[in-house]
């Protein structure tokens, strides 16, 4: 069986090199080029037609996100991860890059006093996102640029009953395509009646940058998350990279809490833990979101979610770019309904038009 064929994008010779050897080590990943710079890389996609990309952003002639603008622009859905710099510069580059059409991202190998140490932090992260990214042979390529492989099976569960006093939390979780599944879903959205707290896997810098240009995208308020800060009506919270965000109740309300208790499912943050303290502070009060992203973070939680009876949504296997997390959800029979990404809002509105804005409590605003 033939094996994924990549492109690697970098202006560096070393890079390349590196990069070219730890992808042919895999005997299901073949090299099949390389390119100096993006329009290289435009010219060698087209030429070559390999099965993804890996691409560089800062290159001379044209860099990483241009080059993903014009692929795309060719109607070219070709799967392109972003190898990107752990810092602000970096992580603003990168959110551009995926709204111009980068499928993921992973952080570059930056410190060549270790080279083996890096390139194995590097290998970790690149190869189970390529595997994850390209269709099993015998799948269909979607005309979205999303993997759809033959469909598992899945049950629906019958709607929880509604809880006596409406949701009071809608928590969401996200991984690989989840920045800009995220940003779909929260622009079909109006301010809400309850507040919503959201796991995107991110690292640190990335989540900040990504809180603040939702917040100047959207008509509600966009925050990264602040320990104890308190949940309100019409906010949306984005936990911290590198720390899990929880949902605490107290004699005020609801209130964030953030720790560094150990990482779940290889995640912190992890959507399991914000889905357990969600539980935990409101019962059943809970409406639960899991959207794009590999492996089955919030899985666990979900259960929780359902057993404590609360309600949980997941996105189609159609929009989503990874079907891994809401996949593991839907096939688990814990799902009340799997839908496309854009009727996810629709449905989120359906299920809170009855509830009266929760009141902040005395004391809360101080």
């Amino acid at each position: 069986m033939p094996g994924i064929r990549v492109l690697v994008v970098d202006d560096s010779v070393v890079i390349r090199k590196l990069v070219s050897d730890l992808l042919s080590v895999d005997p299901d990943i073949e090299v099949v080029g390389t390119a100096v710079n993006g329009r290289a890389a435009v010219q060698k996609v087209a030429q070559l037609k390999p099965d993804l990309v890996t691409m560089d952003i800062e290159m001379p002639e044209m860099n990483g996100i241009e080059s993903v603008r014009e692929i795309r622009a060719t109607g070219n859905r070709v799967p392109i991860i972003m190898f990107s710099t752990l810092t602000e510069r970096g992580a603003v580059a990168t959110l551009d890059a995926l709204a111009a059409g980068a499928s993921d991202y992973v952080p570059k190998p930056a410190n060549v006093g270790s080279v083996g140490r890096s390139m194995e932090q590097v290998r970790e992260a690149l190869i189970p996102r390529i595997k994850s990214l390209v269709p099993r042979r015998g799948s269909t390529p979607h005309p979205a640029g999303v993997t759809v492989a033959p469909t598992a099976a899945m049950q629906l569960r019958p709607a929880a009953t509604p809880p006596p006093g409406g949701h009071r939390v809608l928590v969401i979780g996200s991984s690989t395509g989840g920045p800009e599944a995220l940003s779909a879903l929260l622009h079909t959205l109006p301010p809400l009646a309850v507040p919503v707290a959201v796991v995107q896997h991110m690292p640190p810098l990335f989540t900040r940058q990504f809180a603040a240009r939702l917040d100047r995208q959207l008509p509600f308020e966009v925050v990264e998350a602040e320990h104890g800060r308190p949940l309100r009506p019409g906010t949306v919270v984005i936990a911290p990279g590198d720390y899990h965000l929880e949902v605490a109740a107290d004699a005020a309300g609801l209130r964030t809490r953030l720790t560094q208790a150990p990482p779940e499912n290889y995640c912190r943050p992890a959507v399991d833990v914000l889905f357990r303290s969600a539980v935990a502070a409101v019962g059943p009060a809970v409406l639960a979101v899991v959207l794009t992203g590999m492996g089955s973070d919030g899985c666990k939680g979900a259960r929780l979610i359902v057993e404590r009876g609360g309600s949980v949504l997941a996105q189609d296997q159609v929009t989503s770019v990874v079907w891994g997390m809401p996949g593991a959800v839907a096939t688990a029979g814990l799902a009340e309904q799997v839908l496309p990404l854009l009727d996810l809002g629709p449905e989120i509105l359906r299920r809170l038009a009855r509830q009266r804005p929760t009141p902040v409590p005395a004391g809360a605003l101080s």
